[in-house]
């Protein structure tokens, strides 16, 4: 697992080595800020990062120490449920919503689950297509209609499907874009609805995906889906594409949400689970030398 999170860095290493050539056991306040700043860690919450350390040199520890606390919220406990565990998938488009629900499905695949896909997102006939294809290739049945088509419809004609037939895990695709961000908070709000409808509790976990390769840009969207109908967790794809990795420190810290996942390749096998600490010391790596372990 830790090679892939390493993977995920690697980039950012490299950004952060582009002004931090030598590695050394500790750095002045100054240098951190650049460093931090360069790895696309919010203006912001650097400054409450270096407010809070008193001492002149800034050694691996003391960093270590301040960049845990600002992924307090990056835990995640699983909610009590009865089958199937319904989870609705949310995220702008592009974001890599429907890679993300294939590697999901065959994760959950290999653990012997059987699962079912919705084709939620009935607002692009490519994403129809896209997901059925996955589905295809992943041996796992979906319940998918036309462009144009209720997409609260598919919502439930899955989970009742599911239901019915004994299945352990649902995952529903939703769009991610409308004409405006009211038709589409309608839209997810009214999906919620009828998943609880068809199955009392559900969703039982909404994710939203998240592009890494937008960096700290991504905030303000994270927060128009929080505002809309309430994250539980986040994934964060293309991370392995991008040299700003310090954004998940600052996506953590203002949504006060779970990282669940991150996203490190495009095989189903390529998504990460989250661990805050293999990934603090990933990007740890890349600015201090041994010494300062």
């Amino acid at each position: 697992m830790f090679g892939f999170i390493k993977k995920s860095l690697s980039k950012t290493a490299e950004a952060i080595k582009s002004i931090v050539p030598k590695q050394k056991p500790s750095f002045t306040k100054e240098e951190i800020e650049e460093i931090l700043l360069e790895a696309d860690v919010e203006y912001a919450l650097v400054e409450i990062i270096l407010n809070e350390i008193y001492q002149s040199k800034i050694t691996r520890d003391i960093l270590r120490s301040k960049l845990l606390a600002t992924l307090a919220y990056t835990s995640y406990k699983e909610p009590e449920f009865t089958a199937p565990f319904v989870e609705l998938i949310v995220g702008v488009n592009g974001a890599g919503k429907t890679t993300t629900i294939s590697k999901l499905a065959a994760r959950y695949k290999n653990e012997g689950k059987k699962v079912m896909l919705g084709a939620g997102d009935t607002f692009r006939a490519a994403a129809i297509e896209q997901l059925t294809l996955w589905a295809k290739k992943l041996d796992i049945p979906i319940i998918a209609s036309k462009q144009g088509h209720d997409s609260s419809a598919v919502a439930y004609d899955t989970i009742d499907s599911a239901k019915s037939k004994g299945f352990d895990h649902v995952i529903i695709d939703t769009a991610g874009r409308l004409h405006t961000q009211t038709n589409l908070a309608n839209e997810l709000k009214k999906i919620h609805r009828i998943c609880d409808k068809a199955h009392s509790g559900a969703p039982h976990r909404t994710i939203l995906i998240i592009d890494g390769t937008q960096g700290n840009s991504a905030i303000a969207q994270a927060k128009a889906f929080n505002e809309m109908i309430g994250i539980d967790g986040i994934v964060i794809t293309k991370l392995d594409g991008t040299a700003k990795g310090g954004s998940v420190f600052s996506i953590a810290y203002a949504l006060g949400l779970p990282i669940l996942y991150v996203g490190t390749g495009e095989q189903p096998e390529n998504l990460t689970p989250f661990d805050k600490y293999e990934f603090v010391d990933g990007l740890l790596d890349a600015i201090y030398s041994q010494e300062g372990d």
